[in-house]
């Protein structure tokens, strides 16, 4: 038994594809199908139900592959340990982030990040939430920065900072002479919403839960980005929410519609999050502490209140 025989054995789990699984090791489908069957024989059992389209595992393939991925992550651990011993800080680095992350907190991070630690090459992937949890759980991605907490038992958290949300409102809005809002000058009946599977939109929803709403709106109206929420705010089609870091690059003419939550300031928590497993943790470490670094200026919120970005079931 080889720790490559493993690694294919997990590639074709994952593709339920004998084909797919050797491109995405980069070796040939015999070279692949012989060693997973060499594997087999010298377990004496059958990994997968060959029968089937897709291929399935059999009842003691899934226990097989939920060993595998122990043993492949503990394998890869060895590697860390030499890279530490030496002080070396390098290697490739797959990195998630949420969409609604993404354009504010990477252009913050990602220069300081390349020239203090040229030998990493830092592969960044944007996700949503749902797509990264799979993807660490699968080894694809190393980290990711999210909304948290995820309430996974397989993931870790380390929390980066909080954001409060910030109230857009147009000018003919009822609380735009508020300095500071509470949740219930939000309408939800006119409250324009990212497009479903954005974490962002989920704790909207969970923030303004308890606030009653009416059945007799007229439209309503989902985007895929804030600077599009934004425009239909301005042309009086409703109001939005932003998280904070978004605000600072706003025109300072729109900056004048913003208009903070009083304290606690309802937040989204915002998190490093890896596998339990902990591979890679040096670079880990070594992207928090940058990361940590270039926040702490731009946003000190302390007295908040986290609302979680989990899609609450009805």
């Amino acid at each position: 038994m080889t720790i490559t025989q493993l690694y294919y054995v997990l590639a074709v789990a994952e593709n339920k594809n004998f084909t797919l699984a050797a491109e995405k090791c980069f070796v040939t489908q015999p070279t692949l199908s012989m060693q997973i069957q060499k594997l087999e024989d010298e377990l004496g059992i059958l990994i997968f139900d060959r029968s089937k389209k897709p291929i399935q595992l059999t009842e003691i393939g899934q226990k097989i592959v939920t060993q595998a991925k122990n043993i492949v992550n503990e394998s890869g651990r060895i590697q860390d340990i030499v890279d530490q011993q030496k002080g070396f800080i390098g290697g490739e680095f797959k990195l998630g982030i949420i969409p609604t992350i993404m354009p504010t907190l990477l252009p913050m991070f990602l220069n300081n990040f390349i020239k203090k630690y040229p030998k990493i090459k830092l592969v960044i992937e944007e996700h949503n939430t749902e797509e990264i949890i799979t993807r660490l759980k699968n080894g694809h991605l190393d980290a990711a920065i999210a909304a948290t907490p995820l309430e996974d038992e397989k993931i870790k958290e380390i929390v980066l900072y909080y954001e409060p949300f910030v109230a857009y409102f147009p000018e003919n809005h009822s609380s735009f002479q508020k300095e500071e809002i509470e949740v219930a000058d939000i309408d939800v009946d006119n409250l324009l919403l990212l497009q479903d599977g954005h974490c962002f939109r989920d704790g909207i929803l969970n923030l303004c839960k308890n606030i009653n709403s009416s059945d007799d709106t007229t439209f309503q109206i989902e985007s895929g980005s804030f600077e599009t929420l934004i425009k239909l705010a301005d042309e009086g089609l409703g109001t939005t929410l932003l998280p904070y870091l978004h605000t600072l690059d706003l025109k300072e003419k729109d900056k004048l519609k913003l208009r903070q939550f009083k304290d606690p300031k309802p937040s989204r928590e915002v998190s490093l999050i890896f596998p339990k497993s902990e591979l890679k943790i040096h670079i880990i470490d070594a992207l928090r502490q940058v990361i940590a670094g270039v926040v702490k200026g731009a946003i000190v919120f302390q007295n908040v209140q986290i609302i979680s970005p989990l899609s609450k079931k009805p």
